[in-house]
């Protein structure tokens, strides 16, 4: 993988509007930022442990430094938050380019590490944002799911979690989360007491490389891809069940048992 670039912003796509954030420079938090980013961490925390007790298996796996992907179930608006809990780094995410109409919220949301995507935009633009965030040496949460859902099965996977990583040639994280769905449901406007679990899972390597691209970009086989994105799907529904089970919540039995994955076929 390329070396980190400097700090430097992320201009918006021509034609498209991302928002206040679109001259949000890439890279660690600095200054204030750091400061704030570190406040609003701690009272993420107080608040979890107040709702119900917190339990971080795995956390340990994730790096220190360099830029990786975190690929989270999604089941509650709370994920996002349960997740800066791993680790004492700022991770980066995507967000609805609505919640940047308020300067206010936009920059808040900008702090914690979110930025805009427009969702009319292409994909390759949003793609090409995440390229970037990991090309500056930062870790990136995608929901391989998409939004939020709800059950206790992991549906089909969109191949863009797994393609990012790949391209970028970064390591990806599968990541289990348990008790937020009853913590917070979707449509819930207060939230439940509920113990809450976090499994982070072995990490899934990228592809090897077909051909080196400019900028720190890389080609790989869409057949590579495909295949990551099968195993991860599979790793998320065995740490979403087991966050689950430790959270006391555990998912029902499948009617149907997915098709077993077979990763060496190309």
């Amino acid at each position: 993988m390329a070396e980190p670039r400097a700090p430097g912003p992320v201009p918006a796509p021509k034609g498209l509007r991302y928002g206040d954030d679109a001259r949000t420079p890439l890279g660690p938090p600095q200054g204030h930022q750091k400061a704030l980013y570190r406040t609003v961490r701690f009272i993420f925390r107080v608040v979890f442990t107040v709702l119900g007790r917190v339990e971080l298996v795995g956390a340990e796996k994730l790096p220190q430094d360099g830029a990786y992907v975190v690929a989270p179930v999604h089941r509650s608006n709370v994920d996002f938050a349960l997740l800066s809990l791993l680790t004492k780094r700022r991770m980066r995410f995507m967000g609805k380019d609505a919640i940047w109409k308020s300067k206010v919220l936009g920059r808040s949301v900008s702090v914690l590490g979110a930025f805009p995507v427009h969702r009319g935009a292409p994909d390759r633009e949003a793609m090409r944002v995440c390229h970037a965030v990991l090309q500056h040496g930062e870790p990136l949460v995608m929901f391989a799911e998409g939004t939020r859902q709800q059950g206790g099965e992991v549906g089909e996977l969109f191949d863009g979690t797994a393609y990012v990583a790949a391209r970028a040639g970064v390591t990806l994280y599968p990541v289990g989360i348990g008790g937020s769905q009853k913590l917070l449901p979707k449509g819930a406007k207060r939230p439940r007491l509920s113990k809450l679990v976090v499994v982070v899972g072995d990490p899934i390597e990228a592809p090897p490389s077909a051909d080196a691209g400019g900028g720190g970009a890389r080609r790989v086989a869409r057949s590579a891809v495909r295949q990551n994105t099968l195993r991860l799907r599979r790793e998320l529904q065995s740490l979403y069940d087991r966050a689950q089970a430790l959270a006391g919540d555990p998912n029902p039995p499948r009617t149907q048992t997915p098709a077993p994955v077979d990763l060496d076929r190309p």
